[in-house]
């Protein structure tokens, strides 16, 4: 016997507001992207996916989110070479066609990425881990499905203080100068590495990813990770650990610093891009000497970081 069991999500509701984003978060799936003459990258994402809902609407169609998600990586795995802003969009176009109702469809991704790198000193192989992010919003546009795709990457880092640096240094150069001459003083100054206070500097920058263009991640994580005073790192030794505090401390940065420097890589390495590329970048630093933490953020786009640059557009 056959059940027809109602569909109460397309009842009227009580209260007939529009909203704008519903839907499920944190859906998990098993990716692997293969690579030409390397080894496979294996990933474990996680999936949020929401849609708009109209005023005369109760809920949406809940099921048919991660329906459209396990039907998308279950492509995928025919597929496996599609980049994972590109999964994102396939995600959004099949909820499009599911939700027929919505206006508006959006999809985030974030994956773990491990990946190897070697310690500063004693150059011993260790494995870091950083976070992969794509996104994905796609829209209605006179009967047509427009759909917006970014790349981007979190990245753990370690920032160093300049302001305190600075007090520090002061604060030696008095006490210096009660036994040294100037010309002295201002050698020592000029050789030895000022101590400062640190911080957690966490990283995120996203781009957008025009047609026809491929953005790697990994270019990413390199722009986030070299706007901050120095990399983390899984396993140091000794004279790992020293090599990170004195390169560190010679490149104290702002959190405010960090956003301006993955702007400027931005440039260095997106420069041809088009104008109406969209960037945003975002760095918290988890102070060490205060209870609350440090934050900066920058949405953009290509034409507006250039003009604000006085860099000249290409014709």
């Amino acid at each position: 016997m056959n059940v027809c069991f109602p569909d109460t999500q397309d009842d009227t509701p009580r209260i007939p507001i529009e909203l704008n984003r519903v839907g499920v978060t944190g859906v998990k799936k098993l990716l692997r992207i293969e690579r030409i003459n390397k080894r496979p990258i294996i990933l474990l994402p996680t999936f949020d996916a929401f849609v708009d809902l109209p005023n005369d609407q109760k809920g949406i169609h809940m099921s048919r989110s991660p329906e459209a998600i396990s039907e998308v990586m279950e492509d995928v795995t025919k597929n496996s070479a599609l980049e994972v802003e590109t999964i994102c969009a396939e995600i959004v176009n099949k909820m499009m066609q599911k939700h027929e109702y919505a206006k508006r469809v959006e999809v985030h991704m974030t994956s773990d990425y491990m990946h190897i790198r070697e310690s500063p000193a004693t150059k011993n192989k260790t494995q870091e881990v950083s976070k992969l992010k794509a996104k994905a919003i796609g829209y209605r546009e006179d009967g047509q499905i427009k759909i917006q795709k970014m790349i981007g990457a979190e990245v753990i880092g370690m920032t160093v203080c300049p302001c305190a640096q600075e007090s520090v240094k002061e604060a030696d150069k008095s006490k210096l100068l009660e036994f040294l001459d100037e010309q002295t003083t201002e050698k020592v100054l000029n050789t030895v590495t000022f101590a400062s206070h640190n911080q957690r500097g966490i990283g995120t920058l996203l781009i957008e990813v025009p047609e026809n263009e491929v953005i790697k991640a990994e270019d990413i994580m390199s722009i986030v990770e070299k706007a901050m005073s120095s990399p983390v790192y899984e396993l140091l030794k000794r004279p790992d650990e020293n090599a990170v505090v004195m390169n560190a401390h010679e490149k104290p940065v702002f959190v405010e610093d960090c956003v301006r420097n993955m702007m400027e890589g931005i440039l260095e390495n997106f420069y041809h891009l088009p104008d109406d590329t969209v960037i945003t970048a975002k760095q918290i630093n988890e102070e060490s000497i205060h209870r609350h933490n440090a934050y900066a953020e920058k949405n953009t786009t290509m034409k507006e970081l250039k003009e604000e640059l006085n860099i000249k557009s290409d014709d």
